[in-house]
């Protein structure tokens, strides 16, 4: 099982890095071609108008979609900010209280989330909903991509929480420790 779900928590988080590829491989392509055509420009040729239509949106779209599919695999390699002054300050038994108290209210909020982010995409699906860029995009793709990333995230945090109820560390102290400049006291 912990097998699948690193898999998982590392198949979003390429999917994340796909999507940061695709916008930065718009926005070159964008580049090259103003630049292609401001050369065609100044020798006298008419320009080819070569462009991206709606990339700001395309890239805003695709911006959302890595930020939601990166949550889980960023909270297993411990890479979310995070305040633990207080956990430092308070009884080791106390500290483990209060970061199973926050990893289950995380758990309970992320997955509230994820089934609202799918209520709104099934509304964007049957209201046909699309976006008012030049190109008319779908709504429902973005919001999928959302609730698929929430929904991994939800996972995570519920991975987190059996580890903590079974004894364990969760993911984002194990990584720590583990990190030979962070884990060092």
């Amino acid at each position: 099982m912990r097998k699948a779900l690193n898999s998982l928590y590392q198949a979003s988080t390429a999917l994340a890095a796909c999507c940061l590829v695709v916008i930065a491989s718009l926005v070159v392509f964008q580049v090259c071609g103003r630049l292609f055509d401001g050369a065609r420009k100044l020798f006298g040729l008419e320009p080819l108008g070569l462009q991206v239509p709606s990339l700001a949106e395309i890239a805003g779209f695709l911006l959302v979609g890595a930020s939601f599919l990166a949550l889980a695999g960023t909270l297993r390699n411990s890479d979310h900010i995070r305040v633990s002054i207080l956990l430092q300050a308070v009884p080791p038994a106390f500290a483990r209280f209060l970061n199973l108290w926050a990893v289950a209210a995380a758990c309970t909020l992320a997955s509230y989330f994820t089934w609202h982010a799918g209520w709104l995409a099934f509304d964007s699906y049957s209201y046909n909903e699309t976006s008012y860029g030049i190109i008319p995009i779908p709504l429902v793709y973005p919001q999928i991509v959302m609730t698929l990333g929430l929904m991994v995230f939800s996972i995570s945090l519920f991975d987190d929480l059996v580890q903590i109820l079974a004894g364990g560390e969760p993911s984002f102290e194990a990584v720590v420790k583990d990190d030979p400049i962070e884990g060092k006291e």
